[in-house]
């Protein structure tokens, strides 16, 4: 039997942090093939430009405003998608922050925010997104990690480890939500071109636009993969290098990125480059 794939007749796909980056790259590339597309973020202008600009799609952007890390206003979105606009067909898990860490400086701040948008953030969505499905038999899951939680990379400290949080969480609710009848996916996009890694100090391999992932995920997200991943030969190298023993894996991160020749004075460092949303 065939996983469930979300098409435009079966209701509503809703997408997190859709107010830039890949979110809102994603809601316009759906909303061109026909679905109508909730956007929620706490950015309500740029949501409402969103909208104006797939004005002229097949599809449509339905504005509903909203911070991932508050429980309860993701359960006023889930009920206002159920009640005012109809089945959630497909729930895009994407709100993320990536601020970096150096351990010669390291602030509590940067972790909890880190844990609260992209850990906690994807929970507090999950949750009505499931409960809804589960009562309908049916529905699509797309968590969208980083092959930055493949393995530990330079000032990753916090943004990585949420995102292999994530990529365990997937793995997991898999085995129950199968039974349910709700599919889920895991989206591991390597180097993508958003405001967020506009920010780092030295060019990134393989980098992508966000119109480029956009079209990946989407199509992703209508094949039977359980893990869309991109590009394919990036992110199939950082996998292959993950397997290696652990002194190995330390030497070649350093020797690609240069960190140990780098100054270690606190704020010295310019970022390594994450995926970011």
């Amino acid at each position: 039997m065939r996983d469930f794939i979300a098409r435009p007749e079966h209701g509503i796909v809703w997408i997190s942090g859709a107010s830039s980056g890949i979110g809102r790259a994603l809601a316009l590339k759906l909303a061109g093939e026909g679905y109508k597309v909730a956007v929620t973020a706490r950015s309500h202008e740029k949501l409402v430009e969103l909208q104006a600009e797939a004005s002229g799609l097949s599809g449509s952007i339905i504005v509903l405003d909203g911070d991932v890390t508050d429980a309860e206003d993701m359960e006023h979105v889930m009920a206002s998608i159920e009640y005012e606009h109809g089945t959630l067909a497909m729930a895009i898990l994407n709100a993320g922050v990536y601020l970096p860490v150096h351990a010669e400086d390291l602030h509590r701040a940067d972790f909890e925010k880190s844990f609260a948008v992209n850990l906690s953030g994807v929970v507090n969505c999950l949750l009505p997104a499931i409960r809804h499905m589960k009562a309908k038999g049916q529905g699509q899951i797309a968590i969208i990690s980083s092959v930055t939680g493949y393995g530990g990379l330079p000032t990753g400290a916090a943004y990585g480890a949420t995102k292999a949080a994530l990529i365990n969480m997937a793995e997991s609710l898999k085995f129950d939500l199968d039974k349910m009848g709700i599919r889920i996916q895991l989206v591991s996009p390597g180097f993508v071109d958003t405001p967020a890694t506009r920010k780092n100090a030295f060019p990134m391999p393989a980098l992508i636009s966000v119109e480029d992932a956009a079209q990946h995920i989407a199509a992703g997200l209508k094949s039977q993969a359980f893990e869309i991943s991109f590009p394919k030969r990036f992110t199939l190298m950082l996998k292959l290098a993950r397997m290696l023993p652990y002194g190995a894996y330390f030497a070649l991160v350093n020797r690609v990125t240069g960190w140990q020749e780098r100054p270690s004075e606190t704020g010295h460092h310019p970022a390594t480059p994450h995926p970011a949303e």
